[in-house]
């Protein structure tokens, strides 16, 4: 973790040298999902009270989207708190009578999270068969088996061989095929049965990693991630109070909706690189407009901005205002910063963080819930699971576009029916998801109707009453779900990934820090090119700090992950002003 120790005696010290005049360091945070939101708060409660958060969208909450029919709350995002023990989102639920309501069946312990850890899964062919319970139960431990073999890899620095490709689908698959078919006891008709529960389980797998498929999951890190022991619970009123909780502690007109960054603009000059056309506006007036845009309220108007102030990070937003900032903390997914890197930051960012994004994965995984007049699924059935027989001897888990519908692994019943009726959850991810979110509900709910009537053997099922789903991947504020170490990744980017900027090394320098990267627009005629060069004696330490899931080198792809990550780099900012505060005091 950086930090900085700042002098006050020192008149060159750039840290204080502004704050002499302004008092309060200024923070902008980009984007106001959980990570966004503990950064936020954290900052405040430790004496900071010139933030803004900019939220693109016109909710709070990020990739937590809890939506409201009747008297149900379903999650469209995030579903459970994985783990009790240490785990934040757990202790501030429990604290806050989130999970009074919580039942005994909905603390499911399994690796898997489930509606329900009360019944059984119902393993069901494409011909209209349920699989058998004792052949589901010795593939389920065969498999499981096998997936604690892939954690070997870094926990014990097992090497790779070649044939497993560094892939977890492809190590898992081959593994368990070569069991199977060397076990004597087993007939024929069952080996193939359990070759095609193989690419079940991995779409399974491929929806909890939120990846197109485990094939692209690096076998070498993929036990880094850690969990968290305990069960994993559901909250009844929607993990949106989550979100909800953490906001309450932030005043209003703090958070400003509707207002998407266009640029981030940091390293900036000693000379003032911005042009007649637009000006950055000065202490107390970014956060003063109470239109639509913001959550209301009214911020007290600061003291001016001296004319010969210079920021070291500007935020250019979508709707041309420009906010100056001593420090921005950004939190957008690494979806995001996959498609707009380039365009999101002036300078370009350093290669060896640009090769990170690259490296890093990040995948869609969506959900259809569909909700019935009455349940065609006994009381006993937590869940319906497809099972394609074609599929025993398949080496892939990518479709064409016609047949998107055969990476829907299957779903879960919603648990308990007093509280969210006779509803069914599927569950689809990669490629063939976003090819899900372009067709509208009724072809959606046609489909998935056709497919369960193919795999329960019953054609009497209804079409269902009402259907909802999810589409993280074609949101453009989000560009997916959650993250995961492809092959050729490791932690080792993902911490790449969170070091603050600039580098204090002086080899690890930015690409292209010249003019010709800032917009036209926002360039003065007066301003030459060299003018935009840093002073690098003067540097401002920690000007742009990454949050948010994708960064937590061991917690990634989780709420705790983005929660924890928010309060991480406020602790940097915390740390590195803690003794100017203190001579405040």
């Amino acid at each position: 973790m950086q930090s900085c120790e700042s002098s006050g005696d020192s008149a060159d010290d750039p840290l204080s040298r502004g704050l002499r005049r302004r008092g309060q360091p200024r923070v902008v945070v980009i984007g106001a999902g959980l990570a966004g939101l503990a950064a936020a708060k954290a900052l405040l409660e430790q004496g900071f009270t010139d933030v803004t958060v900019l939220e693109a969208s016109s909710r709070i909450g990020g990739r937590v989207q809890s939506v409201k029919l009747g008297h149900a709350t379903f999650e469209l995002g995030a579903t459970w708190i994985h783990g009790s023990h240490g785990n934040p989102i757990y202790h501030l639920a429990e604290a806050n009578g989130l999970l009074e309501e919580t039942t005994d069946g909905e603390r499911s312990v399994g690796r898997i999270s489930l509606y329900s850890k009360n019944g059984v899964a119902c393993y069901l062919t494409n011909h209209g068969c349920r699989i058998p319970k004792d052949v589901v139960e010795e593939f389920s431990d065969l498999y499981n088996e096998v997936y604690n073999l892939t954690q070997e890899f870094f926990r014990h620095g097992k090497p790779v061989n070649a044939e497993s490709q560094n892939s977890v689908g492809v190590f898992t698959r081959e593994e368990v095929r070569n069991r199977i078919r060397d076990d004597p006891d087993d007939p024929e008709a069952t080996k193939r049965l359990k070759l095609a529960m193989i690419q079940q389980y991995l779409k399974v797998e491929s929806c909890e990693s939120s990846s197109h498929s485990m094939d692209e999951v690096s076998l070498s890190a993929f036990g880094e991630w850690t969990e968290i022991p305990g069960a994993h619970h559901i909250i009844p009123s929607g993990f949106m109070r989550v979100v909800e909780l953490l906001a309450e502690g932030i005043p209003a007109h703090i958070i400003q909706l509707g207002k998407p960054v266009r640029c981030v603009h940091w390293d900036q000059a000693s000379s003032h690189p911005w042009g007649p056309e637009i000006e950055p506006r000065g202490e107390g007036s970014h956060n003063h407009d109470t239109g639509e845009g913001s959550q209301g309220g009214e911020e007290p108007q600061g003291e001016g901005q001296d004319e010969d102030e210079q920021w070291p990070v500007v935020v250019e937003c979508e709707d041309c205002e420009v906010i100056p900032a001593d420090h921005v903390i950004v939190t957008v997914s690494l979806g995001v910063l996959k498609t707009q890197h380039a365009s999101f930051f002036r300078p370009g960012l350093p290669a060896e963080k640009v090769a990170a994004i690259h490296r890093l994965g990040i995948g869609t995984t969506d959900k259809i819930f569909l909700e019935f007049e009455e349940p065609f699924w006994g009381p006993e059935c937590n869940s319906l699971q497809f099972v394609w027989e074609d599929e025993a001897e398949s080496h892939t888990l990518t479709y064409p576009p016609e047949l998107w519908y055969r990476k829907i692994c299957g779903f879960d019943v919603l648990y308990p029916p007093e509280r969210y009726g006779h509803v069914l959850s599927g569950w689809i991810c990669g490629e063939e998801a976003l090819v899900m979110e372009k067709c509208d509900d009724e072809a959606v709910a046609e489909i998935c109707t056709e497919m369960l009537r193919q795999f329960t053997g019953n054609p009497n099922i209804p079409k269902p009453r009402r259907i909802l789903r999810s589409a993280w991947g074609s949101n453009p504020y989000f560009r997916g779900s959650y993250s995961y170490t492809q092959v050729g990744s490791s932690g080792a980017d993902v911490e790449k990934l969170a070091k603050p900027l600039p580098y204090t090394e002086s080899s690890k320098t930015a690409q292209g820090s010249s003019s010709k990267q800032l917009p036209g627009h926002l360039l003065s005629s007066k301003c030459p090119e060299q003018s935009l060069e840093p002073n690098r004696g003067s540097i401002k330490p920690m000007q742009v700090l990454f949050s948010g899931e994708a960064t937590h080198r061991k917690y990634y792809s989780t709420t705790h992950g983005a929660l924890l990550s928010g309060q991480r780099e406020a602790a940097r900012l915390i740390e590195m002003y803690r003794d100017l505060f203190q001579q405040g005091t």
